[in-house]
């Protein structure tokens, strides 16, 4: 098992930024690759970026390239999504994703493991 929390969520002004958390705890996170999904309110649970297990292949969805970032950081066991130049059509909420296929990381159905959510809200 392993066990995700997501922080880091809050509301900020359009043009702002935000780093979100995801904490992980139990079974080896190192060896597990990491996505990132975003659901606003009505609409389905949509991929925003993945990162592999070591850190060292990242990739995102075009909506987001060039103003997320994601990392990671073994020794913690945690990995991270900096978010620049937020824009209102980026409020929804924020869930991390483990799963031990890069490929596999990015679909809903194939994650293994999903934190609870924190929400992020972008005022115009």
């Amino acid at each position: 098992q392993v066990q995700l929390v997501e922080s880091g969520g809050g509301l900020v002004q359009a043009g702002g930024s935000l780093i979100l958390s995801c904490a992980a705890s139990g079974r080896t996170f190192s060896g597990y690759a990491v996505g990132w999904f975003r659901q606003a309110p009505g609409k389905d649970r949509d991929f925003v970026g993945a990162t592999s297990a070591s850190g060292s292949y990242t990739f995102y969805t075009d909506s987001v390239k060039g103003r997320f970032t994601i990392s990671r950081d073994n020794a913690k066991n945690t990995a991270y999504l900096q978010m620049n130049s937020l824009k209102p059509e980026d409020t929804a909420v924020y869930y991390c994703a483990a799963a031990l296929r890069t490929t596999s990381v990015q679909f809903v159905r194939e994650c293994d493991y999903w934190g609870q959510g924190t929400q992020v809200t972008v005022s115009s």
